[in-house]
């Protein structure tokens, strides 16, 4: 998924980075791309079981 895999390099970033505040920078960049493939995990979840229980009820949309 995209945004895991930008929360990976922005760690991989973070680790490589010699000066403190360039680190920080990338660790908070890290943790808010996870962030976001949480929600987005989280969203297309909802959205299945929407569909689901649309399909189950016999409407088309």
């Amino acid at each position: 998924m995209f945004y895991r895999d930008r929360a990976r390099q922005a760690e991989a970033d973070a680790d490589s980075a010699t000066l403190d505040n360039v680190r920080d920078r990338w660790a908070r960049a890290a943790k808010a791309w996870d962030e976001m493939a949480t929600r987005a995990e989280k969203t297309a979840e909802r959205r299945s079981v929407n569909e689901e229980a649309k399909a189950m009820a016999g409407e088309d949309d």
